[in-house]
């Protein structure tokens, strides 16, 4: 019976794009794992001049020298082939973007080893840093799993809980969990062969969906803490909006901030250099940082948007969406 490879030695691929992605990456790259090859989605066209651009991964991997690999879909017989031909022990999956059907997820001697941003089998799906802060998810964590057929469905190596505050925003969520799962990963990675994951529990199992233009849609006809929830979790990839004619107003930073007597949701309370205050259904809220698609665009503090765009945010005047 063949012995159990060395941990350090098993012959390890990487598969990920994002920020999360390259986080967990840079921890691997700096641990004793043999890291073969990384795998990343296509560059894509980004920013003004809508230039080719490559994923955080594969700027990583490329100062790192590993070699790279972008297909477009795994489902392809040549990019199956061509994962083959790696010989992989385990391909280590986060935040990747490309579906691994089943020949691929067989093809490591180990499988594939996803590490998830929740505490499975709660927020199984591709948005669950969001879906946790908007449901006011007191704590969630990471998971490094197993990964099987279904969607985030494969048994549980490892858990950690992550607290949830009550002003913690989506990217400072995501920043903390890739870390945990940094750590946890390389944890699990140095007695990968002697561990045994446990199947998760259908009890408890809940879908974070993509998220869409439509998550995005703000309506102050609710509950003010809901609405900071929303902004908070969507502030930087997807951010909270209205929209009042052609005007669109993003929210990126507020404060649920008291009681708003009897004003309808959506009027404008009272305006000053700390922020705007805004009536919600029940409560108000502090808008803090915005960014109008006006003027040139950027993001822009209280004091600036009243400097610049009065008219807009006179107290009385109504922020409600018409559109």
């Amino acid at each position: 019976m063949k012995a159990p490879e060395h941990p350090h030695r098993l012959r390890t691929g990487f598969a990920g794009t994002p920020d999360f992605a390259a986080s967990i990456l840079r921890t691997l790259l700096d641990s004793p794992v043999q890291l073969a090859v990384a795998y990343t989605q296509p560059d894509r066209r980004a920013g003004r001049g809508q230039r080719q651009t490559g994923s955080p991964v594969k700027a990583l991997a490329r100062k790192h020298g590993l070699p790279i690999e972008q297909p477009h879909t795994l489902k392809d017989p040549s990019a199956v082939a061509q994962l083959r031909d790696y010989q992989l022990d385990v391909l280590v999956v986060a935040a990747y973007g490309l579906i691994l059907p089943p020949e691929g997820l067989s093809l490591p001697r180990l499988g594939c080893v996803n590490v998830h941003a929740s505490l499975l089998p709660r927020w199984r799906g591709a948005a669950p840093v969001e879906r946790a802060i908007m449901a006011g998810d007191p704590v969630t964590g990471v998971s490094i799993m197993q990964m099987d057929a279904g969607l985030d469905t494969g048994p549980v190596f490892a858990t950690l809980e992550c607290p949830i505050g009550p002003h913690t925003e989506g990217p400072e969520l995501e920043a903390q969990l890739a870390e945990y799962g940094a750590r946890l990963l390389v944890e699990c990675m140095a007695n990968l062969e002697q561990r045994s994951p446990v199947p998760q529990a259908d009890e408890g199992a809940t879908y974070a969906r993509k998220l869409t233009a439509k998550d995005a849609q703000l309506s102050w006809d609710k509950p003010a803490d809901q609405l900071h929830r929303q902004i908070r979790a969507l502030c930087s990839r997807l951010p909270a909006t209205v929209t009042i004619g052609d005007l669109r107003i993003r929210l990126l930073k507020a404060t649920p901030s008291g009681t708003a007597a009897g004003a309808p949701p959506g009027t404008i309370l009272g305006a000053s250099r700390k922020g705007i205050v805004v009536a919600c259904n029940p409560g108000q809220l502090t808008l803090t940082s915005l960014q109008l698609n006006r003027g040139k665009g950027r993001p822009m503090g209280a004091a600036a948007a009243l400097n610049g765009y009065a008219d807009v945010f006179a107290t009385g005047r109504s922020l409600a969406s018409t559109s």
